[in-house]
């Protein structure tokens, strides 16, 4: 999807995943967070994580992110929840966005894990921001169980790109993380954000009929609404993981140098 087609179906939404209110409550309450923790927030869309954070728990943070479209309606959240002095949003790729190391003690990337080229590179990235004992929070998609190849093809995703729900938590160990704990989309949420995509493109294409971007937005919407019936119900899940750097054991640096 490119940015563009990206901001005109998330126009409505203030989450941009299937991450529900009272799922992102939860996740704040598993996560103890403490007065003025500093959070940095990857590919932040509309900053609604940074800002109902920042509300609740008074926190302060940076939010990066390429759109200036999501960037604006962060700032505007940020005003409307009295937060804005609390918080900065950046323009900048994610991926190579550059701060003071280890300056945090949030990092989240929720459903962008595309900026590290999926979840380990993204992972790393995280982990140059991250103080020692701070905690990551990514959202991930993964497989409730094993696609056919036609699956895949419907879905555009990369063969590999996201394994089973063990196996994500494999690869965050692999990264150099443990798994602390989880809040899981369930189909309802899923349907409410994707179906909910459908109607607010629907409504952009009849507004809109001689955009020149229109047959093509068109065509991915057809594709959008197929592609989660016939496949994205039964296979794809999405989960909010709180990972931890692991501890070094005794002797890793010796069996790392040799």
């Amino acid at each position: 999807m490119s940015l563009r087609f990206h901001e005109i179906a998330e126009a409505r939404n203030r989450v941009l995943n299937p991450c529900t209110d009272d799922k992102l409550d939860l996740l704040g309450k598993i996560c103890r967070i403490a007065p003025d923790s500093r959070h940095l927030d990857l590919a932040c869309g509309k900053g609604e994580l940074l800002s109902r954070w920042a509300a609740e728990y008074g926190t302060e943070g940076v939010g990066v992110d390429i759109s200036k479209v999501f960037l604006s309606a962060a700032r505007t959240r940020a005003e409307e929840l009295g937060v804005a002095h609390r918080l900065d949003f950046v323009e900048a790729d994610a991926a190579t966005y550059k701060d003071t190391p280890e300056s945090y003690d949030i990092v989240s990337c929720i459903g962008a894990t595309w900026i590290g080229d999926g979840l380990q590179g993204t992972l790393s990235l995280m982990r140059r921001h991250l103080r020692p004992n701070g905690i990551a929070l990514v959202g991930e998609c993964y497989w409730i169980s094993p696609p056919p190849p036609e699956a895949l093809a419907t879905l555009g995703i990369q063969d590999g790109l996201f394994t089973s729900l063990s196996g994500t938590a494999n690869r965050a160990e692999e990264s150099g993380f443990e798994l602390l704990e989880m809040v899981l989309a369930n189909q309802d949420s899923w349907d409410r954000y994707v179906a909910g995509q459908w109607w607010t493109i629907s409504d952009w294409l009849r507004d809109n009929p001689e955009d020149p971007d229109a047959p093509a937005m068109r065509d991915f919407l057809t594709r959008a609404r197929r592609s989660h019936l016939e496949y994205g119900r039964q296979y794809l899940g999405w989960g909010l993981f709180v990972l931890r750097p692991q501890d070094p054991q005794p002797g890793d640096s010796q069996l790392k140098s040799q």
